[in-house]
This record gives structure tokens, C-alpha cells and sequence, in this order.
């Protein structure tokens, strides 16, 4: 790569770093490149991107984004997964792979300016997706009108069976 190259190459890279939620470093050494690629075709399934980049390039476009919290572990052969919205859905296809390969190491990660480590993104891939959790939240925002709803249906009745009871008293006093 050219200088000029790399300086393009890494305000690309810089500028996606800023966007993103969240960032994985993982170690891939030993990994062949059709288990890479799969690996990023699932990635991309879940709106995330695996990159393989120097240390030192990936080391300048982090600089001023919360991925520079990660800088430390920024050695050895190291490739970035970044995240724009869902963070559980990469964790995931991470953990899962990782399991499957055990060339695959995840380092560590950071998650909106903090840094996590491997239990907790362990722990983050055992949380629902997205949008499971966007459908769990509307299930129970539904929940509480349809409640009051059904209190509200339950005092008419009681209304209903009261003004009934005292029209039947009235009927048989007549």
C-alpha cells in the first residue's frame, strides 16, 4: 500500500469507528480463509463487519474513537469486528464460532466507550437479538393498556349487575 493509500485507508476506517456501537478485536491466527470468510458472511447477516487490519493502522484511525480504550490489545494478528446497531447478534456469531474453531480467540471488545472482556461478551451473546428484545418491550407496553382495559370492562359489569339486582329488587316489591 501506498502512503497515500494508507492515509485513505485509515480515515475510512477511523470514520466507522466513530459510527459504531460497538467493536470486537479477535485473534484469527491458524484460521484458513474459507472459515474467515464464513465467519464474515455471518457477520454480515447481522449488520457487522470483520476486518483484518496492521496493528499500527488500526492503532492511528482509533485514535479519538472509543475503540482506542482497546489499543492495548491491539497486538499479534488481530482482526476488528464492528457493530452499528445490534451488539448481541455479534457477540453471538463470535462465541459460536469461537466454539467451533478453536483458532478463533476473541480478545476483548468495547461497548459505547467501555471496554469488555470476554465474559462479558459471552454474557452479551447469551442475551435475546434485537429485535426480540424490541418485541418484548412492545408486548409488555401492550400489556398495560389492555390490563386497564380489562379493569375498566370488569367495574362496568360490576355496574351492570348492580343496577340489574336493585331493578329485580324493585320489580318483585312492585
Amino acid at each position: 500500500m501506498l502512503r497515500v493509500e494508507k492515509k485513505e485507508f485509515v480515515a475510512k476506517l477511523h470514520e466507522r469507528l466513530e459510527k459504531a456501537q460497538g467493536t470486537f478485536l479477535v485473534e484469527y491466527k491458524g484460521l484458513n480463509v474459507e472459515a474467515i470468510t464464513r465467519l464474515r458472511r455471518e457477520l454480515r447477516k447481522v449488520d457487522a463487519e470483520l476486518q483484518v487490519v496492521k496493528n499500527r493502522l488500526l492503532k492511528l484511525a482509533s485514535r479519538e474513537t472509543p475503540t482506542a480504550l482497546i489499543e492495548e490489545h491491539m497486538h499479534g494478528p488481530t482482526a476488528i469486528t464492528v457493530t452499528r446497531e445490534d451488539l448481541a447478534g455479534p457477540a453471538k456469531v463470535l462465541v459460536e464460532f469461537a466454539k467451533e474453531f478453536d483458532q478463533l480467540k476473541i480478545k476483548c471488545g468495547q461497548i459505547s466507550g467501555k471496554v469488555i472482556d470476554l465474559s462479558t461478551i459471552n454474557r452479551l451473546a447469551e442475551l435475546p437479538g434485537r429485535d426480540v428484545l424490541l418485541a418484548q418491550t412492545l408486548s409488555a407496553m401492550q400489556a398495560v393498556p389492555a390490563s386497564f382495559v380489562r379493569v375498566l370492562n370488569g367495574l362496568l359489569l360490576k355496574l351492570l349487575y348492580a343496577l340489574r339486582a336493585i331493578e329485580k329488587q324493585k320489580g318483585e316489591t312492585a
